[in-house]
């Protein structure tokens, strides 16, 4: 029988608050204290297979061919003269593979820039093994996946404990626009990578200045720069910001200042020469005249950066917002952001700089990733090579910490509130289901914020960058199309490349034909004035009524009968 309880004894008092059994958060949170580690490795291995599944599905982007070439040359060649806008670090590891299964130069005459794409396109169709080159130059990008986790994790490990630094990698290597970066022979990933290997030893050099964290600092600066020249830019703005946070947390004296500054000099020296000796020994202690007229070691970095400089100043023709432009403007980069980052990240994030500007206990620590993607956007807000949210991809990784930090602050305070649990549970499983689903589209990833015709934002390698030409081919095949009219934005396919038929020798910009007509996206919504790249714009598409079928995310495919 139930014992009924004296007059005079009190019930337990229940406090308001936990009446109600919320999830056991904090039990994940020490979950992922324990077994951080395990946990890191599973995700990488998670994201490395989902990247690793793209490779046969996708044909090769515009910039590939270019790069491999490059890559090509300096292996086969011993020399680097295609094009020094973008140092070889990247291209290098893109090439390795192709060139330890026999890919070799094809010599093709320097007609112009674009000539290095034909290079690499014959580079890739050499001995019919398209898809295993394709492939092989890809896993050169993987291992500079690898580093940019590990550094998320390891900054995240080091400044705000082991759950920081998982929450931080799995929102990392969910992140479409990392994802798909990672899957592609560029040089976006490598400088995320190094960039944030860079920033990240900097900081451990400024706290210890050993002679082995200044040649670890300079090694990380040095793959930084032969990642790519913008490196050059965002590194000093990032750091700088870093450094003014820093003095604002702790408000050092000059006397203080001055002699942090000289117990720092052996060590930076031993940065500066660290860096200086990799990235000659990258352009193989090349020694030759520059634009100045002075002999200098590795005159093709100098080359390189007088280039992007040049670059810049001219501009880059660009399509935003039902809009062609020749110069940058402000808000690209962050409008970018806006539409192709999951909405559930960009409320963690925004959660996260709030505790990063409010909280005095994480100020010192939190600061540090918020001044890292800062300084990143503010050069990019003044650039006028505006072609892609990937070249602001490292700000992925400050911004990664900061969404994990408001991440666990969630789990750590949702045992008392059942609304915060709720939202949480909710807000995880939608950035995550974003991802999973985006599969193998990460490249043309768009939030909801774009709606349902993303193509009147952006297009390029934010869309259509010219990857689902093998898509296309296989669709046509079902079809039984026997030709096909088309500009593609791939240049110097050969002649039934990925088994397309026959393409019409030449193509009315003006009206479709009878039969089979496809439309890159980027080709149709570029180039409406004729100055950019592609001056094959084609209006037609404009004016035809019948919607057209998307194949992949990038080209629109229609038919169109005799009669018409």
């Amino acid at each position: 029988m139930p014992v009924k309880p004296r007059p005079n004894q009190k019930r337990a008092s229940v406090p308001p608050n936990t009446r109600k059994a919320a999830p056991r958060f904090p039990a994940i949170v020490a979950f992922l204290e324990s077994r951080s580690r395990a946990l890191a490795v599973a995700l990488i291995l998670i994201a490395s297979a989902r990247i690793v599944s793209t490779y046969s599905v996708f044909s090769h982007t515009f910039d590939e061919p270019a790069h491999i070439a490059c890559g090509i040359e300096w292996l086969a060649s011993g020399v680097y003269t295609w094009e020094p806008q973008h140092p070889p670090l990247a291209r290098v590891a893109a090439a390795l593979g192709p060139y330890l299964i026999g890919a070799r130069p094809h010599n093709t005459p320097r007609i112009g820039i674009l000539s290095m794409n034909t290079e690499g396109v014959a580079i890739l169709f050499q001995g019919h093994r398209y898809d295993l080159t394709v492939t092989l130059a890809r896993l050169g990008m993987l291992p500079f996946f690898w580093i940019a986790c590990l550094v998320v994790y390891w900054w995240g490990s080091r400044y705000f404990g082991p759950a920081v630094a998982v929450a931080a990698l799995f929102l990392f290597s969910f992140l479409p626009p990392v994802l798909a970066h990672a899957g592609l022979a560029t040089t976006d990933m490598a400088l995320t990578a190094f960039l944030g290997a860079a920033y990240l030893s900097a900081l451990i050099w400024l706290s210890r200045p050993t002679l082995a964290n200044g040649a670890l600092f300079g090694a990380c600066g040095g793959l930084a720069v032969l990642s790519k020249f913008s490196a050059l830019a965002y590194f000093p703005a990032s750091i700088a910001l870093a450094l003014v946070c820093l003095y604002l947390t702790g408000r050092p004296t000059l006397r203080e200042l001055a002699e942090a500054a000289r117990q720092r000099i052996p060590s930076f020296g031993a940065a500066v020469l660290t860096a200086c000796v990799l990235v000659w020994a990258m352009y193989r202690f090349s020694f030759g005249p520059t634009a100045l007229g002075i002999r200098l070691p590795a005159p093709e970095l100098y080359a390189g950066i007088e280039r992007v400089m040049q670059h810049n100043r001219e501009g880059h023709f660009h399509y935003l917002l039902e809009r062609d432009l020749r110069t940058g403007v402000w808000y690209y980069f962050p409008l970018l952001l806006a539409v192709k980052t999951p909405i559930a990240f960009l409320l963690f994030l925004g959660f996260g700089m709030a505790l990063s500007l409010g909280t005095r206990l994480l100020a010192r620590n939190a600061w540090l990733p918020l001044a890292f993607s800062a300084g990143i956007l503010l050069v990019a807000l003044f650039s006028n090579i505006n072609i892609g949210l990937r070249h602001v991809l490292p700000v992925y990784t400050g911004f990664s910490l900061l969404a994990a930090l408001a991440v666990v602050r969630l789990l750590e305070t949702a045992r008392t509130s059942n609304w915060i649990a709720a939202g949480l549970g909710i807000l995880i499983l939608w950035f995550a289901s974003a991802s999973l689903l985006a599969h193998p589209d990460y490249l043309p990833y768009f939030n909801e914020f774009a709606g349902d015709h993303p193509e009147q934002i952006v297009v390029d390698s934010d869309l259509d960058w010219g990857q689902d030409m093998k898509r296309l081919a296989k669709r046509l095949n079902q079809a039984g199309a026997r030709r096909l009219a088309m500009i593609p934005f791939l240049r110097d396919l050969p002649p039934g490349a990925f088994g397309l038929p026959p393409m019409a020798p030449a193509v009315d910009a003006s009206a479709p034909f009878p039969g089979w007509n496809a439309v890159s996206l980027t080709i149709w919504k570029q180039d409406r004035l004729g100055l950019g790249d592609h001056p094959e714009y084609i209006p037609w598409p404009e004016r035809v009524t019948t919607p057209g079928e998307r194949v992949g995310k990038g080209i629109l495919l229609w038919y169109f009968p005799q009669s018409q």
